[in-house]
C-alpha cells in the first residue's frame, strides 16, 4: 500500500511538473539596472539611496556642464570622490555635498590631484550597494546608505599610507563652511552653498571605524599645522591611517538640514551599531518591500529591467528632509517640528504632477499626505506653495502652480490626512499672488506675448491648475469660488486660432507674427507650438469641438505625429525622442498619444504607446531618452507599461492604452489588489480586441480609480490587427469637459500677416510709383480700422 501510495505521488508531481512551470523566485531588485539613464541626456546616478531618502551616496565623475547635473556621466573614466547627495534627472545641477576619497601615498590639496581612473568592468551597482575599484590606488570602494545616513568600506592595499581625504569645496559655490575634530575618529561641520539653491544648508558628522593616527586640515589649499577647527570658503582635510594589519577601513557618515546634533542623532538611530553588510541588507530589503507593490509577469528580461529600474527611479525622489526627531529647516530658513507626518525637499512639479504623483496615489498613499502637508508648511512658512523647492529653497524653475494638480489629485482619490481648509486658501492664494505674470492673465484670461515670456504655456498651465482649485471648490460647496475658478480654466480659449487651429501668442486684438508652429520660442516653455498645442488637459471634449470635430481633432494629431517639419529655434538638447513633433524628452508631450482614446480611436493610442514603450526607453546606459526629471520619464513607462495613464490628474479617471506585459498586480495599501491580465500580448499583438473588468464585458477605454482601489481584475484580449469597434462608442471614451459658466471668446483678432504679405507685394511693385505715399496711406488707414474695430 505505502508503495502505490509513492507511486502515485511521484506520478501525480510529474503532471504538475508537466502541465504547469515552476518559475525560480528573483528578487525584483536583480532587475533594477541603476547605470539606465547614467549616460545620454539621463542625468540619473549609479549610487545607493533608500526609496525617498535623505542621502544619495554616490560617485562625482564630471565636475561641470549640462550632463554633469547628477554629478556622474557614463562616458567618463576619472573619479574624483564619492558626495553624499544628488539630483536624479534634472537639467540643472547642484548638490554633490561632503566629498571623501580615499588615496594612498603623499597627497596635495590643489587641483584635484586625489582623483582616480578607473573601469566600467570593475564597477557594480544595484539598490542600496555601489562598488568600484579605484586603479591608482588598488583601493576597493562600497557604498551604502540608510535613510539619513551614508556608510563607506574602503579596502585598501596592506602597509599602505593610506589616506581619506574631506573636500568641503566641490563643486557648488560655497557660502561658508566648517569642520571640527572633535577626537581620533569623529569629526563634524557643516557646508552653506549657493548653487540652484541660494542657500543650502548641510550639517555632517563622520565617525571612522579606527582612529586615524594623523590629520591635515587647510585653509585655501594651505595647510593650518596643529589646528582642529577651521571654517571658511575652501576647507579640505585629509585623514590619515595605519593599514598594516587592517586593511578594511568604514566611514559613516550623518547628514542633517538642521544643526550638527540632528546629523548625530540620525547616525547614531539608523547606522551606529549596524554592521555595514546588515545597513546593506536592510537597504536591499527596503527596495525589495517596495518594488513588490506592483508585480509584472511574464514579458523579456530588457521589458522587466526596464518597468522596474522606471519604478527605482520614481522612488528617488522627492527627499525626506526631517531628522529622526521630526525637526526640519523650512522654507523661512528657521527650524520647526513636523508632527505626525515625515517633511520632504526635492519637488520637481512642472514635470511630476503629471505622472509620478498620481503613481504615488495609487501605490503609496502615506507619502502622498506627507507630501501635502509639506506643501502646506511650507505656504503657511514661506508665504506660497512650492513651485521647484530644492533644500527650503524656492527656486521659481519652470511654470505654473503644480503644487494644485499634486494636493487636488490626492484629494479626489480620497487621501486627504492634512487640514483642508488650509489646503484651498494656499490654492487659492498661490493662484492669485500675481507673480509670473499672473497679473495680465487674470485681467485678460491671458497672457500678453509682449509683456511676459512663455505666454502661451504659462497661460494654459494656469488654466489647467485652476480647474483643479474649481474641482475643489466644487466638492467643498463653494460655489462663488467654484464660478470664480471654472471661468479661469477656460482661458485657453483667447489663444485658440480658429484659421490654424493653434494655440499661439497673442497680445491685445493681434496675433503675434511671423508664426511657425515647428519653431522653439520664448513664447513656450522648452518647446514649440505643436507641443503645447494639445495641453487642454481639463476640457479635451470642448477642445475637439474647437478644432471642428473629431474627425479634424484626428488630423491634427495624426499630422502632430507623422509632420516632416524640422523643428527650428533655439532648441534646447532635452527635446529629443521625436515621432513627428511628438517629444517624448518633454512633458508637456506625455499624454497626447493617449488623446486618440477622447476621440473614439482608442487603436491610435495603442499603436503610438507601444512605439514609445519600444523605441525611446532601453536596457543600456542610454536607456532614458532625456532627463529623468526626477522621476516622471519613468513614472510614464510604469503606468504605459501596466496599459493605463492619467492623462487629467485630478478627475480619477485614467485612458487605458496597451499593457506590455501578460499579467501586473498592483499591491495596494489597503491590502486589496488590482489585476491586470492581457491575453495573448506579444510585440505584434498591441491592440485590445475586448476586455473585461471583474468578469463583465468592458468597452470603455478608461478606468476609474475606484475601479483600481477597490481591487479586482481586468482582463484583456489581445491582437495583431485593431478592434475599432472596441473603446469608440460615445460612452466608452474618458470624460474631460468643462460644462458650467461656458466662455466662448470669438477670437476675431488682426493677423499681422493679413496685411503685412499684401502690403509687401504691393510695395514691391510700386516703390517706383508716384502714388506710393497715397496707396501706403490708405492702407495704413484700414489697418487702423480693423485694429480698432
Amino acid at each position: 500500500m505505502k508503495r502505490t501510495v509513492y507511486i502515485l505521488s511521484i506520478l501525480i508531481f510529474s503532471i504538475l511538473l508537466s502541465n504547469n512551470k515552476i518559475e525560480e523566485v528573483i528578487n525584483l531588485i536583480s532587475y533594477v539596472d541603476p547605470f539606465i539613464g547614467t549616460g545620454g541626456h539621463g542625468h540619473t546616478y549609479p549610487g545607493v539611496s533608500m526609496p525617498f531618502g535623505f542621502v544619495q551616496l554616490s560617485p562625482d565623475t564630471r565636475l561641470s556642464g549640462w550632463n554633469a547635473a547628477s554629478g556622474y556621466h557614463y562616458n567618463d573614466s576619472i573619479i574624483y570622490g564619492f558626495s553624499h547627495t544628488h539630483l536624479s534627472g534634472t537639467g540643472l545641477s547642484d548638490y554633490c555635498d561632503i566629498l571623501m576619497m580615499p588615496t594612498t601615498g603623499n597627497l596635495e590639496f590643489e587641483n584635484k590631484n586625489y582623483s582616480s581612473h578607473f573601469k566600467k568592468l570593475n564597477e557594480y551597482a544595484e539598490p542600496g550597494y555601489y562598488s568600484v575599484l579605484l586603479d591608482k590606488y588598488n583601493i576597493r570602494v562600497e557604498l551604502t546608505a540608510t535613510l539619513r545616513t551614508g556608510m563607506h568600506k574602503y579596502t585598501f592595499p596592506q602597509n599602505s599610507n593610506a589616506n581619506i581625504l574631506l573636500d568641503l569645496v566641490h563643486r557648488d559655490t560655497v557660502i561658508d563652511s566648517q569642520i571640527e575634530v572633535l577626537n581620533d575618529s569623529i569629526v563634524v561641520g557643516y557646508r552653506r552653498s549657493k548653487g540652484w539653491a541660494k542657500d543650502q544648508k548641510l550639517y555632517y558628522v563622520i565617525i571612522f571605524s579606527k582612529p586615524f593616527i594623523k590629520y591635515t586640515l587647510a585653509k585655501n589649499d594651505k595647510v593650518n599645522i596643529n589646528a582642529n577647527f577651521l571654517n571658511g570658503k575652501n576647507i579640505k582635510a585629509i585623514f590619515t591611517f595605519n593599514t598594516n594589519k587592517d586593511s578594511v577601513i568604514y566611514v559613516r557618515v550623518g547628514l542633517s538640514g538642521v544643526d550638527i546634533d540632528g546629523a548625530m542623532k540620525n547616525l547614531k538611530s539608523e547606522s551606529q551599531n549596524k554592521s555595514f553588510d546588515e545597513i546593506r541588507q536592510k537597504a536591499g530589503d527596503e527596495w525589495e518591500k517596495n518594488l513588490e507593490k506592483i508585480i509584472v509577469e511574464g514579458g523579456t528580461e530588457e521589458q522587466k529591467t526596464n518597468f522596474y529600474t522606471a519604478l527605482y527611479h520614481s522612488m528617488l525622489a522627492p527627499n525626506i528632509y526631517s531628522d529622526i526627531d521630526g525637526r526640519y529647516r523650512g522654507r523661512d530658513n528657521k527650524i520647526h517640528q513636523a508632527e505626525n507626518f515625515d517633511y520632504y525637499t526635492v519637488f520637481s512639479l512642472w514635470d511630476t504632477y503629471r505622472a509620478e504623483h498620481p503613481l504615488l496615489t495609487l501605490i503609496d498613499q502615506k507619502r502622498t499626505n506627507d507630501f501635502v502637508n509639506t506643501f502646506l508648511r511650507q505656504y503657511s512658512e514661506g508665504g506660497l506653495l512650492p513651485v521647484w523647492e530644492l533644500s527650503s529653497n524656492e527656486t521659481n524653475t519652470m511654470i505654473g502652480y503644480h503644487s494644485v494638480p499634486v494636493i487636488v489629485d490626492a484629494y479626489m482619490k480620497g487621501i486627504r490626512n492634512y487640514d483642508v481648509k488650509l489646503a484651498f486658501d494656499a490654492m487659492r492664494h498661490s493662484a492669485d499672488d500675481g507673480h509670473l505674470g499672473h497679473e495680465t492673465y487674470i485681467k485678460n484670461h491671458y497672457i500678453n506675448c509682449n509683456e511676459d515670456e512663455e505666454s502661451v504655456s504659462k497661460t494654459l498651465e494656469y488654466s489647467y491648475d485652476d480647474w483643479c482649485i474649481a474641482l475643489m471648490a466644487k466638492s467643498l460647496n463653494d460655489e462663488i469660488e467654484y464660478k470664480r475658478f471654472i471661468k479661469r480654466a477656460q482661458s485657453y480659449k483667447y489663444l485658440f486660432d480658429y484659421k490654424t487651429g493653434f494655440l499661439r501668442p497673442r497680445y491685445e486684438s493681434r496675433w503675434y507674427v511671423p508664426f511657425t508652429p515647428s519653431e522653439v520660442s520664448k513664447h513656450f516653455t522648452e518647446a514649440n507650438c505643436w507641443q503645447y498645442n494639445f495641453h487642454v488637459l481639463q476640457d479635451i471634449q470642448t477642445y475637439i469641438t474647437m478644432m471642428g470635430g473629431k474627425q479634424e481633432f484626428e488630423l491634427k494629431l495624426n499630422e502632430f505625429f507623422n509632420s516632416k517639419e524640422k523643428i527650428t529655434g533655439n532648441k534646447p538638447s532635452d527635446i529629443t525622442g521625436f515621432i513627428g513633433q511628438y517629444a517624448q524628452a518633454n512633458e508637456p508631450d506625455h499624454h497626447v498619444a493617449y488623446l486618440y482614446d477622447y476621440n473614439g480611436k482608442p487603436w491610435m493610442t495603442q499603436k503610438y504607446v507601444r512605439k514609445i514603450l519600444a523605441e525611446f526607453y532601453s536596457k543600456n546606459p542610454e536607456g532614458l531618452i532625456g532627463n529623468d526629471d526626477c522621476g516622471q520619464m519613468s513614472a510614464w513607462y510604469v503606468f504605459s507599461a501596466m496599459g493605463f495613464y492619467p492623462v487629467c490628474p485630478g478627475n480619477n479617471e485614467y485612458a487605458i492604452g496597451t499593457p506590455l506585459f501578460p499579467k501586473v498586480t498592483i499591491n495596494l495599501e489597503n491590502g486589496k489588489k488590482f489585476i491586470i491580465r492581457a491575453k495573448d500580448v506579444s510585440s505584434s499583438n498591441i491592440y485590445i480586441q475586448s476586455a473585461k473588468l471583474n468578469g463583465e464585458n468592458y468597452t470603455k477605454c478608461y478606468i476609474r480609480h475606484e475601479d483600481i482601489i477597490s481591487g479586482g481584475i481586468i482582463e484583456f484580449v489581445m491582437g495583431s490587427e485593431p478592434n475599432k469597434k472596441w473603446g469608440s462608442g460615445i460612452n466608452d471614451i474618458p470624460h474631460s469637459q468643462i460644462v458650467d459658466y461656458l466662455l466662448s471668446p470669438k477670437n476675431e483678432i488682426l493677423d499681422g500677416n493679413d496685411i503685412i504679405k499684401p502690403l509687401y507685394f504691393i510695395l514691391k511693385i510700386l516703390k517706383n510709383n508716384l502714388l506710393y505715399i497715397l496707396i501706403l496711406m490708405l492702407l495704413l488707414s484700414y489697418m487702423s480700422y480693423k485694429i480698432f474695430k
